[in-house]
C-alpha cells in the first residue's frame, strides 16, 4: 500500500485522461493521495477530486511564485476551506527564489500569513522551497511552525538542514529526484532521515522518476521512489511502503 503525499491531478496535464491515471495508480498499489491546490484555478479542483473520491484528500494554499496576487480575500477563502472535512493541510506555501514574479519580502509576508492561519485552524503545512532553504527555516522558526508541524515537500537540499526541520516537527518528503543518476543530495537524505519521519511523493506531473525522467509524471510512479529508497536504505520495499504510508496517515490524521 502506497501513499502519494503530493499530486497535482488538478492541472491541465491530466485533463484528457485523469480517470485512467487514477486507475493506474490504484493498480500500482497507491491507496491514498493528497491533491494540492495552489491558486484560484487549482484549489477548487483539488476540493472536487477529494469530494468525489474516498481515498483522495486535499491541501489548499497559495504558491510563493504568485504571492503578489495574494490579498486578504484569498486568506479568508483559505480559512473557509480549512473547515472542509477532506482538507488535511494548508499548502503548498513557502519561498521560491528561482522565479522573480514576486519579490522576496512579499513572499515572506504571504508565507507568514499562511503559517499564522494554519495555527489558527490547527492544520499542518506543506512547504514549497526553491533556492531558499535558510530563509524558509528562519521564517518557520520565527512563526513557531512547530506548533502545527509540516512537510518539506520534495526535499532536495543537503543533509545539514534536515535536523532543523525534524526539530520543528516536520517530515521530509522525497520524490522522483532520489532516482536520478547524478542526484546525490536526495540520496544522502534518503539514508539519513529517520524512517518514522519519511514520506514519499511524485509531485506529478512534474519530476518523473527514472526511467520516465523528462516525461509526464503520475501517481503510479511513486512506487519507483519507494523502491529506490528501499535500495538505498537496504530495506525490503514493502517495509518502506508500509512505514511511509503509516507516517502519512499519522501526519494527515487519516485512519490507517
Amino acid at each position: 500500500m502506497l501513499f502519494d503525499t503530493h499530486v497535482h491531478l488538478n492541472v491541465s496535464h491530466f485533463k484528457d485522461d485523469q480517470q485512467e491515471v487514477m486507475k493506474r495508480a490504484e493498480e500500482a498499489g497507491v491507496k491514498y493521495m493528497v491533491v494540492v491546490g495552489f491558486d484560484h484555478e487549482t484549489i477548487p479542483k483539488a476540493i472536487k477530486l477529494a469530494e468525489d473520491n474516498e481515498n483522495i484528500y486535499a491541501a489548499v494554499g497559495w504558491h510563493p511564485v504568485d504571492a503578489v496576487d495574494f490579498m486578504n480575500k484569498e486568506l479568508q477563502w483559505l480559512e473557509e476551506l480549512a473547515e472542509h472535512p477532506k482538507v488535511v493541510a494548508l499548502g503548498e506555501m513557502g519561498l521560491d527564489y528561482h522565479w522573480d514574479k514576486s519579490p522576496k519580502d512579499i513572499q515572506k509576508d504571504v508565507f507568514k500569513q499562511q503559517i499564522q492561519l494554519a495555527k489558527k485552524v490547527k492544520l499542518p503545512i506543506i512547504i514549497h522551497n526553491r533556492e531558499a532553504t535558510e530563509d524558509i527555516i528562519e521564517v518557520l522558526e520565527q512563526e513557531n511552525a512547530a506548533e502545527v508541524g509540516g512537510i518539506m515537500h520534495c526535499y532536495n537540499d543537503s543533509v545539514e538542514y534536515v535536523d532543523a526541520c525534524l526539530a520543528m516537527n516536520f517530515y521530509i518528503s522525497l520524490g522522483g529526484p532520489v532516482t536520478f543518476k547524478n542526484a546525490t543530495l536526495p540520496k544522502e537524505v534518503a539514508k539519513y532521515v529517520p524512517l518514522d519521519r519519511l514520506l514519499i511523493e511524485t509531485d506529478c506531473p512534474f519530476l518523473a522518476p527514472h526511467p520516465y525522467r523528462g516525461k509526464r509524471n503520475e501517481p503510479a510512479y511513486v512506487s519507483l521512489v519507494a523502491e529506490k529508497i528501499a535500495e538505498l536504505r537496504e530495506l525490503d520495499v514493502k517495509k518502506v511502503e508500509e512505514e511511509t504510508t503509516k507516517n502519512a496517515c499519522r501526519f494527515f490524521g487519516i485512519n490507517y
